[in-house]
């Protein structure tokens, strides 16, 4: 046994190979002894490394990741081989609902500047003979003017509960739906409702959101649908409206109903659109759904000409 204060020497020149006054490579300033470096900096020492590919790297150079910090050329790398995050059917998610605050924001503005022209009205609003002598616009613009020109008559009541009605409902479905095939259901909803009221009362003017946020109504039922969540609460909304609309003189069923209809058929056509090839087929849907309307106009032109 080894006496505790004893030490083995190796012999001057023998089995280590160096002799006295020779330093070992470990003492030398190079890899093993110094700190590492940034690879991006070199001159910058660091004791951090990127848990993706290893190499150390300064504080400027990493970001911090689920697990650890990743250098700036692995989050870059990680981004372009990553798959976008897409809305659930489709398109760029939004978080900020950017197109429903717009939406209320034209909305407002125009009743305001009704209310200081009324004529606007008479101007924008859906009225089929007009719109058989060429005025197509009238279509669209009149889902921006309101029935009236009174901040005390129908027309306040109408756009505030038309701008509640959209507050309700729109962030949550262009949130599923993605900006643009959001916005695409409004308009045409909105579009749509103005041609079943071209149809059904060619003579009369009109004018409102309500097609559109019907549209928004048939929109939210089909989506809950496919989700297979609580229908029980849009339904009601729906058919408390409907009613509404039916029994009430001087509101436009035709137009609710018609945004209605185009609402719930073009977002079924988004919602259920199968996975493969989905954005082609969510785009001829919509294409479809436009050329059926403008067809639908031209014929009703026809026979009121």
């Amino acid at each position: 046994m080894t006496a505790p204060d004893q030490e083995s020497q190796p012999p001057l020149g023998g089995a280590s190979g160096v002799s006295p006054g020779t330093r070992r490579e470990a003492d030398e300033p190079g890899d093993a002894g110094r700190p590492p470096t940034c690879f991006r900096h070199p001159g910058r020492e660091t004791y951090v490394s990127c848990v993706r590919c290893g190499r150390p790297a300064c504080p400027d150079c990493l970001r911090s990741a689920a697990v650890g910090q990743q250098c700036v050329e692995c989050v870059r790398e990680g981004h372009r081989t990553s798959r976008p995050v897409a809305a659930a059917f489709g398109g760029r998610p939004s978080r900020s609902a950017i197109v429903t605050w717009s939406l209320i924001a034209v909305n407002v503005v125009i009743f305001l500047a009704e209310v200081s022209k009324p004529s606007l009205l008479y101007d924008w609003g859906m009225y089929g003979r007009a719109v058989a002598d060429g005025q197509w616009y009238r279509l669209l613009t009149s889902a921006f003017t309101a029935p009236g020109t009174s901040f005390g008559g129908w027309g306040l009541l109408d756009i505030a509960f038309n701008m509640w009605a959209l507050y309700f409902v729109g962030p949550e479905l262009e949130r599923l739906l993605g900006p643009v095939r959001y916005l695409a259901v409004y308009l045409l909803s909105a579009i749509g409702g103005a041609v079943l009221f071209y149809y059904l009362a060619p003579d009369a003017l009109a004018a409102g959101a309500s097609g559109a946020v019907f549209g928004l109504f048939g929109a939210w039922f089909v989506v809950t649908r496919r989700l297979r969540l609580d229908t029980r609460g849009i339904v009601m909304l729906i058919a408390i409206n409907l009613i509404f609309s039916f029994t009430v003189r001087n509101i436009a069923w035709q137009d609710h109903l018609g945004g209605l209809i185009v609402g719930a058929a073009l977002t079924a056509a988004y919602a259920y659109a199968p996975r493969k090839n989905r954005a082609a087929i969510q785009l001829a849907a919509t294409i479809a759904v436009v050329v059926i309307l403008v067809v639908a106009v031209i014929i009703r032109n026809g026979q009121l000409s």
